[in-house]
């Protein structure tokens, strides 16, 4: 089925036209403050609640690599970029990094097991990110040789995977953000927990590790230890999959929280666990624009990608072998913002839905329907949080508002790109429902 008329293309491209409003900011000193904490509790949040993100694809065959060897060089754009805040776009380098063991330096040879690059533009208010998986098979410069991406800190700190990321993907780093992953348990227990929805019972006990995940179905407020083992339980027969949605629905859950007055409170604790767990290039300056940029972005329009590949097993070495044709494909739409043409007329929606959600489902594919789209339809019993994927490149951050703007429904739901379509019904965009 087709949308109905030439109206209904048009009524799309004026809703785009006036999608964006100029939002005030504020002098007040206690606000600027809290702004700027947010800014890097964000930080903080975002780089490390990804940690181990390697977007592993759950997977019982590995692919081989080609025959360059199973790493890729993606062609380089060139674009400007400035300090904050001129109307350049740029591009903000996020890295959690693990522990070298108790009484080691914090930062000297550790690996960043989340890579996040995360590019603001200030004309369109808008952020977008990709997040690099931690095993993926690069060169690294300087004559380090072929290696996982995670091993340039290691090897060479943050210049060499500033280096990496530009030599490999023709990705320019303006600023860095570099985050312990002790951060999340200190950070979560200062703000006094998080609450979230547990989507189902998680047991799992690692003694030589040091994880212990014991949480009952249901929302709880979860304190530090806890959302630690939320954020890294992958034995449900989703792996790292199941494990990243997790991530990114904690994130939201943490959005919530900043905004409540409550947090004002909390600003002294989570400032010491800041000054010892984060490190950065920014000044004080720098932090308060990219603090009142951020406070001022709508979370609806905040696009998040991983990086799209397949696992590869040599010997006892796991790589991640990216995808050269979706990667730069990705890195295009992200970071240099090209888009596409779309003709709203010829996508193909789909529905995933939790057996609880059934009539949910079938009330949004009537009202799909109406707007003139073929509609897909799956039940599954388990899925995990709603939110709202678009599987081609078609499919927009600002095509998503106008389906929000006629089906509110979709208004809470968290927008993805995953071009790799591991969530689709045959069709270009699928909105997920399920009981969390």
């Amino acid at each position: 089925m087709k949308i109905a008329n030439q109206n209904q293309q048009e009524e799309y491209r004026a809703f785009l036209k006036n999608i964006r409003e100029e939002r005030k900011g504020t002098s007040n000193f206690a606000k600027l403050l809290f702004t700027v904490v947010l800014a890097v509790l964000c930080a903080v949040i975002v780089c490390v609640t990804l940690l181990e993100n390697s977007m592993i694809l759950d997977k019982l065959t590995t692919q081989q690599t080609d025959a360059s060897g199973g790493f890729f060089k993606f062609s380089r754009k060139k674009k400007d970029f400035q300090v904050p805040f001129s109307p350049r776009r740029q591009n903000i380098l996020l890295l959690g990094v693990d522990s070298n063991g108790d009484g080691a330096d914090l930062w000297e040879g550790t690996r960043s097991d989340t890579i996040m690059v995360v590019n603001v533009d200030p004309k369109t208010h808008t952020v977008k990110a990709i997040t690099i998986p931690r095993d993926s098979k690069v060169y690294l410069p300087e004559n380090k040789g072929v290696q996982k991406i995670n091993s340039a800190h290691a090897l060479g700190g943050v210049n060499l995977v500033k280096k990496t990321l530009k030599e490999t993907f023709g990705i320019k780093i303006d600023k860095y953000i570099i985050v312990h992953d002790e951060a999340v348990e200190k950070v979560v227990d200062a703000l006094g927990g998080i609450p979230i929805y547990v989507e189902k019972p998680m047991k799992y006990h690692d003694y030589a590790g040091h994880l212990h995940i014991d949480l009952d179905k249901g929302t709880t407020v979860l304190n530090g230890k806890q959302a630690v083992g939320y954020l890294r339980y992958r034995k449900d027969g989703l792996g790292d999959i199941g494990r990243t949605q997790r991530q990114q629905w904690f994130l939201r859950s943490l959005f919530e929280k900043l905004h409540s007055p409550q947090v004002i409170t909390k600003l002294p604790e989570v400032l010491n666990v800041l000054s010892t767990y984060v490190k950065t290039d920014m000044s004080f300056y720098e932090l308060s624009q990219y603090a009142a940029f951020a406070r001022g972005v709508d979370e609806n329009k905040i696009e998040i990608a991983t990086l799209p590949g397949a696992p590869n097993q040599k010997g006892y070495i796991s790589y991640w072998i990216l995808d050269p044709q979706k990667t730069q494909e990705v890195i295009d739409r992200m970071i240099y913002r090209d888009k596409v043409a779309v003709d709203v007329t010829k996508l193909k929606a789909g529905i995933m839905y939790s057996p609880r959600k059934e009539q949910e489902a079938m009330a949004l594919k009537e009202q799909l329907s109406e707007l003139g789209f073929e509609v897909n339809t799956l039940k599954i019993t388990h899925l995990s949080h709603s939110r709202f994927v678009a599987n081609k490149n078609a499919v927009s951050v600002d095509f998503f508002n106008w389906i929000q703007k006629k089906i509110p429904s979709t208004n809470k739901m968290q927008f993805v790109y995953d071009p790799t379509e591991n969530f689709s019904v045959g069709s270009d965009f699928t909105i997920i429902l399920a009981e969390g």
